[in-house]
């Protein structure tokens, strides 16, 4: 069983969605590539132009990535969310929120970058621990 304690101050800034400052831990870290919106039975993109339908299936190949290593969405410490366009950053929260409490959501960080591998929308990496 790891060891997770999550790190708040109010000598830094209140996350601005569902993220905590940072996370101590102890254990094996994993670390997932980043992921795109591929289906990975048929290698397409899903969701062509759609956030929420893209952000949905980078969170199922993550989920899968954490099973087949012995963990799940609790042992994740830290996310790196990639976006082409920042104006996605709300709704984008929206649909990670649905996979992470807010009061134990790992450390993220979040950058708009010009552009993503096969033009998707979103790319998700993440570091777990087990």
């Amino acid at each position: 069983m790891i060891e997770k304690k999550i790190i708040r101050t109010d000598k830094a800034p209140a996350p601005v969605g569902p993220y905590n400052q940072a996370i101590a831990t102890s254990g094996t870290m994993v670390f997932l590539a980043g992921q795109i919106a591929l289906n990975p039975e048929t290698g397409e993109i899903v969701g062509t132009g759609d956030v929420v339908a893209q952000t949905k299936q980078v969170m199922g190949n993550i989920a899968a990535i954490l099973k087949e290593a012995g963990a799940d969405w609790s042992n994740v410490v830290k996310t790196s969310v990639f976006l082409t366009n920042l104006a996605d950053f709300a709704t984008v929260n929206q649909v990670y929120a649905e996979y992470f409490e807010e009061a134990t959501a790992p450390a993220r960080a979040c950058v708009e970058v010009s552009r993503l591998p096969k033009d998707v929308l979103v790319e998700i990496e993440c570091i777990a621990v087990i």
